[in-house]
């Protein structure tokens, strides 16, 4: 069935069969020429390393300042109060800027926005260290926080379009990185900012320099297609119309299937913000020391590496994630489980459990391009899923911290996190159905059609 509503019609370029796929602004062009073979290796391998760097970099901006929030507390005078929104920022952050994703996709191309966010992400790691004031921290924090939004949504629409027949393995290869990301920059945070001279300014700065890395290759893949030649960049299936527009950025919240997607991602986050957040105070207070309490925390984050390797791929294979989403919830239901029953005696085994159920995120992903048929439809789609669940995630931390402070224990905030978990299952099963928004949406629009 045709999709009139999250893409225009495909208007085929000369040379280019009907209904075949046509390359946007930000794809790399194929070479033409005896040389064909060897420049699509190139190209092919210089698209993956640039996936890997950024999608590296997407996490060690929020994941280093947490080992040394307390001293730069100290050091800039932030007050309590300010440092809860510090914490909270990055899901708002997510969703506010995450929102602008689309439009400046349709604007400038994917790759191009992705280019420019990793440019962003280097300058507010940059300027952070060299700020003076509580104000111009978050304002720096803020600017980094962009551009890893716009990263966010616009990642799994570049693995979608560069690499269509490889959506599971290439989406586990984006997850894989960003997992890494993320368990380095919270482990060896502190070692190098001793190493470096103890301060907090270098212990931060210096993740500058890794994200300046990784915006080296991709100005040369965010090239306009055709030597130059932006008019062709400039049809119809490549910039929607702003009528159009409108009318499909409208029409995505009639599908079911993405606000289930965006209720599961939602509550994943909240999820995995409450485990980074609260989970080493949970074991420290049983007893657990300081030092290990942090090996265990990272230990619940080093599962995502090989699991985010792992599933997106096997959910790919699968017509339906519901077992996949009801497998993740059951580990996060037991380790909850453990941590009220026996936090300190099982510790490694319920850091394990967490870490497992914490893959949901690269399961999300991968759902987000499996869930949409068009170029289009996958850039909606995740710009509308991701956006609405950071604004769902937003409370949860805060809210068990609220709990943990009334009840000066930990048995409330650990049963609202394992009763969290069971509406997470529920929005998985709904958002893992074989099913499209553009299927349901040309459903809702067909009534309307023909009358």
């Amino acid at each position: 069935m045709a999709d009139h509503n999250l893409a225009t019609p495909d208007i085929a370029a000369p040379g280019r069969q009907q209904g075949a796929p046509e390359p946007e602004r930000g794809a790399p062009e194929p070479e033409r020429g005896a040389s064909q073979p060897a420049a699509a290796r190139w190209r092919w391998r210089l698209m993956v390393l640039g996936l890997v760097l950024a999608a590296v970099n997407l996490r060690p901006a929020v994941a280093s300042l947490g080992p040394l929030l307390e001293e730069v507390r100290a050091d800039l005078g932030m007050s309590g109060t300010v440092a809860g929104l510090l914490t909270s920022m990055p899901a708002a952050c997510f969703a506010l800027f995450g929102i602008a994703a689309p439009r400046l996709a349709r604007r400038w191309g994917p790759g191009a926005v992705v280019c420019a966010g990793l440019a962003a992400i280097t300058a507010g790691l940059a300027l952070r260290p060299l700020v003076g004031g509580t104000a111009a921290f978050l304002a720096a924090s803020a600017l980094t926080l962009a551009g890893i939004a716009v990263g966010n949504v616009l990642m799994p629409v570049i693995v979608k379009h560069w690499f269509p027949d490889r959506v599971g393995p290439m989406t586990g290869v984006y997850s894989m990185a960003l997992s890494l990301g993320t368990a380095v920059a919270a482990a060896v945070t502190v070692p190098m900012t001793d190493a470096l001279g103890g301060g907090w300014r270098a212990g931060l700065g210096v993740w500058a320099a890794l994200a300046a890395v990784a915006v080296l290759p991709w100005p040369m893949l965010a090239r306009h297609r055709g030597g130059g030649d932006g008019d062709r960049d400039r049809t119809p299936a490549a910039v929607p119309s702003s009528q159009a527009g409108k009318a499909a950025r409208t029409r995505i919240t009639k599908s079911r299937t993405a606000w289930a997607l965006a209720v599961f991602f939602g509550l994943q986050a909240t999820a995995a913000y409450i485990t980074m957040g609260w989970m080493p105070q949970v074991f420290r207070d049983a007893g657990v020391s300081a030092s290990t309490a942090g090996l265990l925390l990272a230990v619940t984050m080093v599962m995502g590496v090989p699991l985010s390797f792992v599933l997106p791929p096997l959910a790919a294979r699968l017509r339906s994630q519901g077992p996949l989403v009801a497998v993740l919830g059951s580990f996060g239901l037991a380790g909850y489980a453990g941590l009220w029953l026996a936090p300190a005696q099982g510790a490694w085994v319920w850091a394990v459990l967490l870490g497992v159920s914490n893959c949901s995120f690269p399961l999300a992903l991968t759902m987000i391009g499996m869930r949409a048929r068009t170029h289009a439809g996958v850039v909606r789609l995740s710009a509308f899923a991701q956006s609405t669940g950071y604004l769902l995630s937003i409370p949860g931390p805060l809210l068990v911290g609220a709990l943990y402070q009334h009840s000066g224990g930990w048995d409330l905030p650990i049963a609202l996190m394992a009763g969290l978990m069971v509406p997470q299952i529920a929005a998985g099963l709904l958002a893992g159905r074989d099913r499209t928004v553009e299927d349901e949406i040309d459903t809702e629009a067909a009534p309307t059609a023909g009358r």
